[in-house]
């Protein structure tokens, strides 16, 4: 059996700078130290840092309690409103919002400051879209379709602005940018999909193409494995979506030749090699 693990796989620059700050924050003694919701949608990852004391704000009612200590914002970025809480606090705030988003938090900012609509292609759901959408104080809209893009009650087309969360499906995020410019008559377009999600969705479909089964490793709640697992499904119907090791059923893989593995970009490496491994060896 030929195993091909994706060069992309694992841990993107935004996910490896957050766990680095709260690594680096534990090997200082400081305490106690936060984060505001997980660090990184990796329950592996969580776990560990939790058994190092790092604790976990799930809510804004929790956050009112916090009066000490530092609190440490994810790569995913929170609304500014939010933010100011945070300060609030009196507790030291630690921002680890990956740049890449950040940079969509100034979009977004200078959007309502000059009275345009925002169009975020991205699950309105999602932590880093409910970030994004609280950094401007005009309209803004969050879609996942073509046909929620041509739907949109904008009242002024050239005053909109379209953006995407960063871990975007990039083929997606190019459909509905021909709906919006054939629907909203404006071509005021940022493509804001993170290069390194680009790069490891490119890198995705192109083996789930040329092998007979796809193992696709990441988090439940990972919003980029998802879009992974997707892709894959599309090119390989034999494809499987597992946390770790202990999820994958080997049955499917024992007549494969060729085996694909790619992983979201909260998976350690050491889950990616230790599946790629046991597959090996089957």
């Amino acid at each position: 059996m030929e195993v091909i693990v994706a060069k992309s796989a694992g841990f993107c620059f935004g996910v490896q700078r957050a766990v680095k700050e709260v690594e680096r924050l534990i090997r200082e003694g400081v305490k106690p130290v936060w984060t505001y919701g997980p660090i990184i949608h990796n329950e592996q990852v969580v776990n560990e840092l939790a058994e190092k004391g790092v604790r976990v704000i799930r809510s804004e009612e929790e956050l009112e309690q916090i009066h000490e200590g530092t609190i440490v914002i994810r790569s995913h970025g929170v609304p500014r409103r939010l933010q100011e809480k945070m300060e609030a606090t009196g507790a030291v705030i630690v921002d680890a919002t990956c740049p890449f988003v950040k940079k969509i938090h100034r979009i977004a900012e200078k959007a309502g400051q000059e009275g345009k609509t925002l169009v975020i292609a991205g699950n309105p759901d999602h932590p880093e879209v409910q970030g994004i959408m609280g950094w401007t104080e005009g309209t803004v809209f969050a879609v996942e379709t073509p046909e929620e893009a041509a739907n949109l009650p904008i009242t002024d087309p050239q005053s909109a602005i379209l953006v995407a969360q960063t871990t975007f499906n990039k083929m997606k995020f190019k459909s509905i940018v021909e709906k919006f410019k054939e629907s909203v008559y404006h071509e005021y377009v940022v493509d804001t999909v993170c290069s390194a999600t680009d790069e490891r969705q490119t890198e995705t479909r192109d083996i789930a193409r040329t092998v007979d089964a796809m193992i696709v490793i990441g988090g439940r709640h990972s919003s980029n494995t998802q879009k992974l697992y997707q892709i894959c499904k599309a090119e390989c119907s034999n494809s499987c979506y597992i946390e770790t090791l202990v999820d994958l059923d080997v049955k499917p893989f024992q007549t494969s030749s060729r085996v694909g593995i790619t992983a979201g970009a909260s998976t350690p490496n050491i889950i990616i090699e230790e599946v790629a491994q046991h597959v090996r060896k089957l």
